[in-house]
């Protein structure tokens, strides 16, 4: 790979490529962290369907080329476009009204391309020459689970099986996509958890090793900096926080049932579909928990509420590593999670958090009030940094990491 500490201009290099960072979830602000270390690394350019001010900002602070189309590419979601499968069809078109994008590609060694609306179509456009790194953060979950065709409460939307048998030519072009991808002459497919790579080899039928995320500590520092708000919550403590798209996948509607009778209330971060929330408002004040659905907030903001909460809880389905626990451990907040996905990997229970059961209220009512002691909030706190030391969270690292799998390609 092309070196170029300062963005020299030589020939080659990496391309960084999304299909959208229009959600500005936990992949989205994974791979912006990372991107900083990229750019001291290689000679890089990012490429996306839809950028946001926040990737403009941080390419131009760079010095990072940002290609993109002229018009900002949205993922169809009508029924029709989804059974037919033609998201794909026109993001493959929107990557090739992007300007300068053939001849970047051509003089390029490779492509990290991180999956997501959008991003496998730009496959089709990768001179064969170009190594090819997937950092597919997740099987397709709408084609392969039922988790995303479930309302917020968990009842079906539609027939599980009619949904199934009309999304088979969708399910089998994903397939083919992943798989066609390790025919490539240099390629390689990395998940992001150990869990996600399994997962990748139960679905696909393909190796893939593993790609970990990244924190940064001054993101969500240990100590309070200067530019952290306080007392700006709109919910009273004791308060948890849940962090994701509102909706059956992320556990969303089993926290708050979980916390009825538990005197704490639920600060949920990420939004969600506007009837989501209402339903999701109706339910808490129906166990009586109290619940303030967050705006979107700033990081400072983010640090500041995940720093007063008597913890961060999740009880996501799946989830593929869950960039939540480890935030949580860098602010020193307990992690309270589910005991299924990822968060296995980050998670020793009893050591630096907990990983409780799905639906045993009573160990998660018992989890809250160890939360609050201070002692324990400390050893908790202390394990946690630990083990993102031990795990070596960094960008810097996770640019390493790449630059091994690059080299290896």
């Amino acid at each position: 790979m092309t070196s170029n500490g300062e963005h020299s201009p030589s020939a080659g290099g990496l391309v960084v490529a999304k299909g959208s960072f229009a959600a500005m979830g936990g992949a989205e602000r994974d791979l912006m962290r990372n991107l900083p270390a990229f750019a001291r690394r290689f000679s890089v350019s990012v490429a996306t369907l839809h950028p946001v001010p926040e990737l403009e900002s941080l390419c131009s602070g760079l010095g990072v080329p940002l290609i993109s189309p002229d018009e900002a590419w949205e993922m169809p979601t009508d029924a029709l476009s989804t059974v037919l499968d033609s998201g794909n069809d026109t993001a493959a078109k929107a990557w090739q009204r992007c300007s300068d994008l053939a001849e970047t590609l051509a003089a390029s060694d490779a492509v990290h391309l991180v999956s997501g609306d959008g991003s496998l179509a730009l496959l089709e456009h990768v001179p064969d020459s170009v190594a090819v790194h997937l950092h597919l953060l997740e099987p397709h979950r709408g084609l392969h689970e039922d988790v995303l065709h479930r309302e917020i409460d968990g009842s079906p939307k539609r027939s599980l099986g009619l949904t199934t048998a009309l999304l088979s030519r969708a399910r089998r072009r994903d397939i083919e996509a992943i798989r066609g991808l390790t025919d490539r002459p240099c390629s390689a497919i990395s998940g992001n958890s150990s869990y996600t790579a399994a997962r990748i080899g139960e679905v696909y039928g393909v190796k893939a090793g593993v790609l970990l995320p990244s924190v940064v500590s001054d993101e969500f520092p240990a100590e309070a900096g200067s530019d952290e708000p306080t007392g700006s919550q709109d919910i009273a403590a004791p308060y948890s926080v849940s962090v994701g798209r509102a909706g059956w996948v992320k556990g969303t509607w089993e926290t708050v049932s979980m916390l009825a009778g538990s005197g704490v209330s639920l600060v949920h971060v990420g939004g969600g579909a506007a009837e989501d929330l209402v339903h999701l408002t109706q339910h808490a004040e129906s166990c009586g928990v109290g619940l303030w659905i967050a705006p979107r907030l700033s990081s400072p903001e983010m640090a500041s509420l995940i720093r007063s909460a008597r913890a961060v809880v999740s009880m996501a389905h799946g989830e593929p590593f869950g960039l939540t626990p480890v935030e949580a451990f860098s602010v020193g907040t307990p992690a309270l999670f589910v005991d299924e996905g990822g968060f296995r990997d980050t998670v020793i229970d009893g050591v630096n958090g907990r990983l409780l059961k799905r639906g045993d209220q009573a160990a998660w009512h018992s989890a809250l009030e160890q939360a609050a002691d201070a002692q324990t909030r400390a050893r908790w706190a202390e394990a946690g940094r630990s083990r993102i030391a031990e795990l070596d969270l960094s960008p810097e690292a996770h640019c390493n990491r790449l630059a091994a799998i690059l080299d290896s390609l």
